[in-house]
């Protein structure tokens, strides 16, 4: 059973060192509990990712991934994209919402890599960031997981645990950003960056986290904001902690848990990102 000693140790004021020590162990137990965290975006080359990352704002990566196959086959190549028709382009990827802005930045991003990298997505954040569409986080995304470079994504999720962690006080995503790098070496920033939006999915939740099902509920100081009941708490769990399918449709062969539906073919247990 989570005991709420972390709430408690909470109201004392807590060292930088003890709250590095404390973030770390937290990092360690996310490791031994999301061993198969990954990227939560189907994808097969840096381009298909980039794009799905850029497709992923204001929806969830289930409906992305449900609607990149027809994306892809129509338009495989950064050239391919670039010319596309845009009411065609729109079409596509109408289910991911905010369809109209999404296709001027992926037209944009296209057109920029095929005009200005050869076609290829570059391997820099510094080059990353100038096509349009794309800032740190999907830049991050895409050195992390596309080019094996480390880097921290700051998502909603993420954001949201770590200043309930009490790692940062920062609402800026480039100001936390910059401190959680300065917590962690370099080494574990994209891996952290999984394994803390896999926890944000699936136990803490943004209006009730499961408290009481938390395996790391004695480092929290925030336990106690959501459902402690370990009974009830089980009953929030989502994806394969609560017996449903993830987001992917091709998961890595690790996942444990079920393959996400085609589009068409009924939801994934939960549409929360």
């Amino acid at each position: 059973m989570p005991s709420p000693q972390g709430k408690a140790s909470a109201k004392k004021t807590e060292s930088r060192l003890a709250m590095v020590r404390r973030a770390r162990r937290i990092n360690r137990e996310l490791a031994e509990l999301y061993p198969y965290a990954h990227p939560e975006l189907d994808f097969r080359n840096p381009f298909e990712l980039l794009v799905a990352t850029v497709l992923s704002a204001q929806t969830t990566d289930l409906r992305v991934n449900q609607t990149t196959p027809a994306l892809f086959a129509a338009y495989p190549t950064p050239e391919d994209m670039a010319a596309a028709v845009p009411e065609d382009l729109e079409e596509l990827i109408r289910p991911t919402g905010f369809f109209r802005a999404k296709a001027r930045s992926l037209l944009g991003l296209s057109q920029a890599l095929r005009d200005n990298f050869d076609g290829n997505v570059p391997g820099r954040i510094e080059d990353l960031v100038t096509l349009p569409g794309v800032g740190r986080k999907t830049a991050n995304v895409v050195l992390g997981n596309a080019f094996g470079v480390p880097g921290i994504t700051v998502d909603t999720h993420f954001g949201r645990l770590v200043r309930r962690w009490k790692w940062t006080e920062q609402e800026d995503p480039e100001k936390v950003e910059a401190e959680i790098c300065g917590i962690f070496p370099k080494s574990e920033w994209t891996m952290l960056s999984h394994r803390v939006v896999f926890h944000g999915r699936r136990i803490c939740h943004a209006r009730k986290p499961a408290c009481g099902a938390c395996p790391i509920a004695p480092l929290c100081p925030a336990y106690g904001e959501g459902e402690t009941d370990p009974e009830k708490a089980k009953k929030l769990l989502k994806y394969e902690k609560g017996g449903q399918p993830g987001q992917r449709l091709s998961p890595p062969p690790d996942y444990p848990g079920l393959p996400a539906p085609p589009l068409g073919g009924g939801q994934a247990g939960s549409t929360a990102s």
